[in-house]
Formats: C-alpha cells, structure tokens, sequence
C-alpha cells in the first residue's frame, strides 16, 4: 500500500509535479505545479528541442515546489508515477529519467504511466462519483479516441481520428485566423462574438463513432482564402469552425452512450477545456452524469499521472529500473478492436 505519490508529467511542453496523499483511505491532491513554456508561442507550435532544455532546467524546481506546498519531503513519497509516452520522446526522457534516478536514490517504487490514461483518471481527483462502466471521450491536442471503459484498467476501442485530432483542428484553424499558439482557448474567445454563418462540414457525423477533423480544416482555409475582408469574417469563421468540431464531438459521444446502455461518460483532455464543448455536451447528455475535470486538471499535468499511477500501484505493480520513455506507448490494458455491444450500466 502506498500513502505518497509523486506525479511527474513532461510529456509535451509543460513541466508539472504533483503529490497526492491517502487520506481517508482515498488518494487526495496535496499539490499541483504546472509550468508552462512561453517561448513555443514564438514560433507558433512547439519544438521539440526546446521544450526538452527546458524540462531539464524546471522540473527540479518544480518537483521541489510541489513537495514544498503538500507539505512533505522527499523521504516521504512512498512512489515516483511519471509518464512513459505517449508523447515528444526527448521530453518524455527528461522526466522517465529524473524519476527513475529519484526512486533508486530513494528507494522509492517506480511506475511508468500511459498519458492517456491520466485523462481517464483525472475526473476522480474531484468528482467521488466516478465509477465505471462509462464512455470516456479524450479529446486532446494529439489525440482523439473514444472509448467503452467497462472497468478500471480495462479499455475498448470504440472509435477514434482517421487523420487529425481535434486539437490539432483548433491549432491549425488558429494559426490561419492569426490568433497565435496556443490556438485552442483563442479560437474560444473570438467564437464568442461570432455566428456560425459559414456552416461548415460536419465529417462523418453520421458514420459510427471514427472521427474526421482534416476536411473541416480543409473548408476553414478555402473560407479564409476566400475572404474579401478576412477582419470581418474572422469571429464568424471562428464561430463556425467551433460550432462544427462540437457537433461531431459531442453527436459520436452521445452515440456511443446510447449504444452502450450506460448512465455516465467522461469527457477529458486539453479541448474538454473548452467551456462551449462542456457545456454542450451537457445539453445533449441531459440523462446521463457528464464528468469534467476543471481546466487545470484536463490540461498535462502531473496529479492525473499520479493518480493513474496510484492504481497500478494499488494492483502491486511497478515498473523496472529499465523502464523506457516511447513516444507510441501502447495503452496497457487496451482492446483495440472497435466493437460495441448494447448493455446496462450506470
């Protein structure tokens, strides 16, 4: 059993800590320190280089911050959980081999853990209610899966991106309206003071639950390109873009737990901070549990890697002293054959 886990995420380009604690017998957040890296805004996106060097110089600061404020030290943490993959390889080594190399010193056990993972987990730090089965949409920056998640651990493929994920979409849509990087919370705000005029396409909103993003982005530039005043037309585009990307998102995500029978779904990742697209699916979701983590916790961060890793450890498992950073991990635990069978559920 473990009372103290350090959570270590470096995954992309944030260098986070965090540390929960058993308190009640349940794996609370004692502390969450996310550092962000500036200098990608610069080049529009990030570059790998970059946000490697600057791993390296934050995450002991930033391990030590998190420490500091759950109010424990070092000789404390019981386990070290830190992402795997999948993710930019040079980042993801930064931190597999800070973490590996700080529970050797300190005889701590070591647990290497899948970043998508810690989206499904997330919603647990704040929501008690959270128990499968449920439908689990991640909607991220690299990725887009949908999943039937019968039990804690166990994974079905339901549906996932042919080509782009969603935040990719809303990055590249950014960048063509010339709103900057990141693109998602921009492409938030203009569409706030815009109408969904140009009526984008929908792809593949009513075929099963795969998504397509790359022909939506592919209307947005013609719509862009073709715009006598693109000052004018900007929020609109914005407005529009949105309103299509959460219509297929939130339609295959209803689908899914129409079909399953089931009474709750998780909706994580960096786009589920996306206020429209919580609020959303929610609306169409009427009859069902719809759990958000909040903002800080949908983004990379370290509390939803610890506390992914908290139940592997609970299972007794832990990594080798040999655990490697890949930047494809496999998802442990997954079905990957895209089948669905209508059951009954909470």
């Amino acid at each position: 059993m473990v009372d103290v886990v350090l959570g270590i995420e470096t995954s992309c380009d944030e260098t986070s800590a965090a540390v929960l604690e058993r308190r009640r017998g349940v794996p609370t957040l004692a502390s969450l320190v996310i550092l962000s890296q500036d200098v990608h805004a610069v080049f529009g996106g990030v570059v790998p280089e970059l946000a490697s060097r600057a791993h390296l110089t934050a995450l002991t600061p930033v391990v030590d911050r998190a420490l500091a404020e759950a109010g424990v030290g070092i000789e404390d943490v019981d386990a070290i959980a830190v992402t795997a993959g999948p993710g930019m390889i040079g980042a993801l080594l930064v931190g597999v081999c800070y973490a590996k190399a700080l529970a050797a010193a300190r005889d701590a056990r070591l647990i290497g853990v899948h970043h998508l993972e810690g989206h499904v987990f997330a919603p647990t730090l704040e929501d008690d209610e959270i128990e499968p089965p449920f439908v689990a949409l991640i909607v991220s920056g690299g990725h887009t899966i949908l999943l039937d998640v019968p039990a804690w651990g166990e994974y079905r493929l339901l549906g996932a991106t042919r080509d782009d994920a969603a935040g990719e979409a809303f990055d590249k849509v950014a960048s063509l309206l010339e709103l900057g990087y990141p693109g998602g919370p921009a492409v938030e705000r203009l569409a706030a003071s815009g109408r969904d005029r140009f009526q984008f396409p929908r792809p593949m909103i009513d075929e099963g639950l795969d998504f397509s993003f790359s022909g939506l982005k592919t209307a947005v530039l013609h719509s862009v390109r073709g715009s006598p005043s693109l000052e004018d037309d900007r929020a609109d585009i914005a407005a529009s873009f949105q309103a299509a990307a959460i219509d297929v998102l939130t339609t295959k995500l209803g689908r899914a737990v129409e079909e399953t029978g089931y009474r709750t779904a998780v909706l994580g990742g960096g786009v589920a901070c996306n206020r429209t697209l919580v609020d959303e699916t929610r609306a169409r979701l009427r009859r069902v549990h719809v759990s958000v983590a909040s903002p800080r916790l949908n983004t990379d961060n370290a509390a939803m890697i610890a506390r992914a890793g908290w139940f592997h450890l609970d299972r007794g498992e832990t990594s080798p002293a040999t655990l490697e950073a890949d930047a494809r991990l496999p998802w442990p635990g997954l079905d990957s054959q895209p089948r669905l069978a209508r059951r009954s559920g909470r």
